[in-house]
Order: C-alpha cells, then sequence, then structure tokens
C-alpha cells in the first residue's frame, strides 16, 4: 500500500573472476574486515548544529528509527561509478571493457588506466567533489543525525567515492556505517576496488549480484539493533539490488523507493510482498519532507510500548 505524505515541514551482474588482493598493499590502509565502521560524531561541526536549528523538536522524535539509505541515485542524484568514468574521459575504454568484466573488476581497471595515466587518488577526489546531490539531501541527513536516528548506507558502490563526496559535504560523521565494496590505495599509490562479499565463498541470494547481498547486510544490521531496543527502519532506495533488503522489512517499518525507478517498479508489481508501508519520492524535497515526516511519527504500539517501560519505573 503507497502512502502519500501531506504533511509539510518549515523551509521545507555476476562476478566472472576471483580476484585477490595484491600483495604489495599498505598494511595501514587494508582493513581486516570488508565492512568499513565509522565512529565520528557530528557534534563538533557547528554548520551541522545550525543547518536544523528550530525545524523539529528532539523531545517528539522516533529516537529508535534506524534509517538505511542507498548512496548512487538516492543519495546523490547519479551514479558515482558514471559519473568518474565520464568525467575522467573513460567513456570509450569502459564501453570496450564492459562485455567482458564483472562490474567491480570493471571499475577497478578504470581505476588501473586512470593511474597509468598519471591520475592520483587526489585528482579522482577532486572529480568526486563536483558529483549532482540535492541540498534538502543534505539538509535531510544532518536533520535526521541530529534528532537521534541511527543513519547507515548500503551501497554497491564503494568506500573511496562514497567518502569523498560525503565528506565534502560534511556528512562523513552522520553515518555509524557504511557497507559497499571495498577500496584501498596500494604502495605504488593506485586505487583499488575489491568487492565487498568474498567470491571465494559466494552468498546463495539469486536476487542480488555475487559482490554484494545487501539483503544479508540489512539482516544483521536488523539483529545488531535490535539489541539496542531500535525497533523501525526506514530503507530509502532506488535500484533492483534495493528490493531483496525490501522484502526483510517487517510491519512498522517504511521503505522509500525513487518513483519510476526500478526498486519501484519491482515494488509496484507486487505489493503483496511488501510488508513495510511504501512512500515514493521523486527528488530532494520530497525525500526530506517524507523522511523528516517518518521520523517524526510514531505508531500506536510504540507509544504503548513507551507509556508501559514508564509506568514500569
Amino acid at each position: 500500500m503507497f502512502h502519500q505524505i501531506t504533511t509539510s515541514l518549515p523551509n521545507q551482474t555476476t562476478s566472472l573472476f576471483t580476484r585477490h588482493e595484491p600483495s604489495n598493499i599498505s598494511p595501514i590502509l587494508l582493513s581486516p574486515h570488508s565492512r568499513l565502521r565509522i565512529r565520528k560524531l557530528l557534534s563538533g561541526s557547528p554548520r551541522n548544529r545550525s543547518s536544523i536549528a528550530g525545524k523539529i523538536s528532539p523531545a517528539v522524535v522516533m529516537a529508535e528509527a534506524v534509517v538505511v539509505f542507498d548512496f548512487d541515485r538516492t543519495i546523490i542524484d547519479g551514479d558515482s561509478d558514471r559519473w568518474v568514468v565520464t568525467q575522467m574521459g573513460l567513456t570509450q575504454l569502459f564501453e570496450e571493457l564492459r562485455p567482458t568484466l564483472s562490474w567491480n573488476s570493471l571499475m577497478d581497471r578504470m581505476m588501473l588506466e586512470l593511474h597509468s595515466q598519471g591520475k592520483t587518488p587526489s585528482d579522482i577526489a577532486e572529480c568526486l567533489h563536483k558529483a549532482p546531490i540535492h541540498p534538502r539531501i543534505v539538509a535531510a541527513i544532518k536533520s535526521a543525525h541530529t534528532l537521534g536516528c541511527d543513519l547507515r548506507i548500503i551501497s554497491d558502490a564503494n568506500q573511496f567515492f562514497i567518502e569523498k563526496i560525503l565528506e565534502h559535504h560534511d556528512l562523513l560523521g552522520c553515518f555509524s556505517q557504511i557497507d559497499t565494496n571495498r577500496t584501498v590505495i596500494d604502495e605504488e599509490k593506485r586505487l583499488r576496488i575489491f568487492p565487498y562479499h568474498d567470491l571465494s565463498s559466494p552468498h546463495d541470494c539469486n536476487l542480488c549480484p555475487l559482490n554484494m547481498c545487501k539483503g544479508l547486510v540489512i539482516d544483521q544490521i536488523r539483529a545488531i539493533a535490535a539489541e539496542s531496543g531500535r525497533r523501525r527502519f526506514i530503507y530509502l532506495g532506488d535500484g533492483s539490488g534495493d528490493y531483496c533488503p525490501t522484502l526483510r522489512l517487517s510491519k512498522g517499518d517504511h521503505v522509500m523507493p525513487r518513483k519510476n525507478y526500478p526498486l519501484s517498479k519491482r515494488i509496484c508489481s507486487n505489493q503483496t510482498l511488501i510488508k513495510a508501508e511504501i512512500h515514493e519520492w521523486s527528488n530532494g524535497e520530497e525525500l526530506e519532507k517524507i523522511l523528516l515526516h517518518l521520523i517524526n511519527t510514531r505508531t500506536t504500539e510504540e507509544i504503548t510500548i513507551d507509556n508501559g517501560n514508564h509506568l514500569g519505573r
């Protein structure tokens, strides 16, 4: 069932090759885990605090919410891989190699090509800084973080691209965890990209590419969140890879598919498979309005539980 939010707010492919990490990678840069964990706090940034001043009272927020974002075409308006390929003049080589390589291997090959041309990771970061992102999405993320939500990213992009874009917009500290394809800068200063899952022990999900099953990731997040008392999930995404985690959401959760994108079309094909409430969005203004409304809307069950806990003290 689709829900239309009308409340207004002030200011309103399968991998073809098994690849191994090169032995010449700096051990300082290579994490022993594929999951990128970020534990920075946003409180030290006056700009972040002022950006949401006076908008919503934290006293009424549903602080137990876990908000999970896809990255490409959700946080940023386009695809970060294609942005770098296009802006750094790699389109012809990319299209020539695309039929022969999995996506992760293809992007890793593009990074090696840039290195051969004398381009550095700093040059790639500078390109990423120009990737379009809607200002209301930036504001929505900062507001949700300040209101106490646990913000996370599950993305089939990669660590370096996501980090550099979020840093540029002062958003990296808003997220408690980012699950994505791993990156390292090796001893020759080459940016390398590796799959999230170990391809030597593939998952068995037939909905997702071998390099990443977002459904498995969200199951792990849900298990951890339950231990800390966070009950409700809000999932935002656009692509076919976001369908698997959407199927794992429960009654009382919310999914926000981008309208007319693959996730929305897949949901519309059989809504009976979706337990979460569905809220479509098309642009940054709609994402902000719907997301902040959901964060500040508490179910009768949640209020009853909180009242019971209060009376029991």
